[in-house]
């Protein structure tokens, strides 16, 4: 882990999406965080230690999804499916498939296996799992503020963990999606999914992975971001929404809480959520696992 020692910043964009908004003043106590994601080598210890079943190899109870499909009543997860041409950027179910079988052990279905990727990202992990892990390993989920304030790497007012460019003389600074999503990558030999932790470099506070590869969760609850009350002062150690704030209104599902991902994903692309920056921030259903969420943990004991 890395010593982030406390301060004030500017959290959020002007720049790119509407949530990113407005721009606020936030101070953070010093805090430790982990240098990378947990990668699957260091899931499969904490699975050895304690038997522990993740959200996706858990057949999900129809009855806690009125109007679900018995059919999909079995274990597995949503898959990142490249298309074979362009498709309309508005419908995610183009590029997303529920893969029966998919899990953090079989990252792309019953076929696949997670060996020679045993320093990839863990994915694969819903909120609950990352939750067990950090109580198991005696840490915690970061705050958003706190995962934003790392990834800044104690850079001021930049857009990117690595300055204002995504690519400053073409470089390629983390792993996202390099051509057109979802269809064409410039990737060689077609590896358009995560990459080994460390496989970029670190930014200015030593972290790696902080951008690209796998959204992480953190443990805020999603909600419209808020200055600080009178809009002049620090908010201080911010603790997020609330789990009724993070309700999607009028969508099936609508009653289950979503928390904040944070860092984007090896799926972000310039035509397609520009999230490749320490301000983004999505909101992810706490039941919901994919191919390109994973997560890292914290320490608040100094």
């Amino acid at each position: 882990m890395k010593l982030i020692e406390g301060g004030s910043f500017t959290m959020g964009s002007e720049q790119f999406y509407e949530e990113e908004r407005p721009l606020r003043k936030v101070r953070v106590d010093s805090f430790w965080i982990d240098e990378t994601p947990v990668t699957n080598a260091q899931f499969a210890a904490f699975v050895e230690a304690t038997g522990y079943r993740t959200f996706s190899e858990i057949p999900p109870n129809p009855k806690d999804y009125p109007g679900m499909d018995p059919a999909l009543a079995v274990p597995g997860s949503l898959v990142f499916q490249r298309t074979p041409h362009p498709v309309p950027l508005g419908d995610h179910s183009q590029w997303w498939a529920f893969v029966p079988g998919a899990d953090w052990r079989h990252p792309t279905g019953p076929g696949s296996s997670i060996e020679g990727l045993e320093d990839h990202p863990v994915v694969h992990i819903a909120f609950e799992d990352a939750d067990a892990y950090a109580k198991w390993a005696g840490k915690a989920l970061p705050t958003e503020a706190e995962w934003e304030y790392a990834a800044r790497g104690g850079l001021v007012d930049k857009e990117f963990a690595w300055g204002d460019e995504l690519a400053p003389d073409g470089a390629i600074l983390a792993n996202y999606w390099q051509g057109m999503f979802p269809f064409a990558t410039l990737k060689p030999d077609d590896q358009y999914r995560t990459t080994a932790t460390g496989s970029f470099p670190a930014n200015g506070y030593g972290l790696l992975d902080m951008i690209g590869n796998v959204w992480e969760w953190t443990r805020d609850w999603y909600g419209t971001a808020q200055p600080a009350k009178g809009g002049c002062c620090e908010a201080v150690n911010p603790r997020g929404a609330t789990i009724g704030d993070s309700y999607e209104a009028g969508a099936p599902g609508s009653r289950i809480g979503r928390r904040v991902l944070k860092g984007g994903s090896h799926l972000c692309a310039v035509n397609y959520c520009q999230r490749y920056r320490p301000a983004a921030r999505h909101p992810q259903h706490i039941d919901s696992a994919t191919s390109h969420i994973g997560f890292r943990c914290v320490s608040r004991k100094l």
